[in-house]
């Protein structure tokens, strides 16, 4: 009886810091989390739109065996925010280089928001097997 209440005890320990934890990089670490938006229509149009200065939005469409746009030239500092869809299968997302590492589902829009600090050339791959050709699907982000 008395182990029982120690493992329930220290059961109830862990949970509060782990959430503890998410709330503090949340909120005091200000870290974004990715988001799945379900409630839009997905588009059919890989864009990017100038915001501002330095802030951007990139319709990312990722199809076998592309990310659509394939090349993005932006300038160092910018804040992109980064939407993502596909028309065909589970494809990934991640960007070399930076903690963006993302799911594309077919029928919804993943949405994260990165900061390109440092110049250079981030590459883009999938990370979730798509498919044939899917070692060949890549793309490039350029800050400048």
């Amino acid at each position: 009886m008395n182990t029982e209440k120690l493992a329930l005890s220290i059961a109830s320990i862990l949970l509060v810091i782990f959430f503890s934890l998410i709330l503090y990089g949340a909120y005091v670490k200000n870290i974004d989390l990715p988001t799945c938006i379900v409630n839009v229509k997905p588009f059919e149009k890989d864009t990017i739109i100038k915001i501002s200065e330095n802030k951007y939005e990139i319709h990312y469409i990722a199809r076998q065996f592309s990310f659509f746009p394939t090349e993005v030239k932006i300038p160092r500092g910018s804040i992109v925010d980064i939407y993502l869809t596909s028309p065909d299968v589970i494809h990934g997302f991640h960007i070399e280089g930076t903690n963006v590492n993302l799911m594309v589902i077919p029928g919804a829009i993943t949405y994260y928001r990165v900061k390109f600090n440092n110049p250079g050339e981030y590459r883009i791959y999938c990370h979730e097997y798509c498919g044939l050709g899917h070692q060949n699907m890549m793309g490039k982000i350029l800050v400048q």
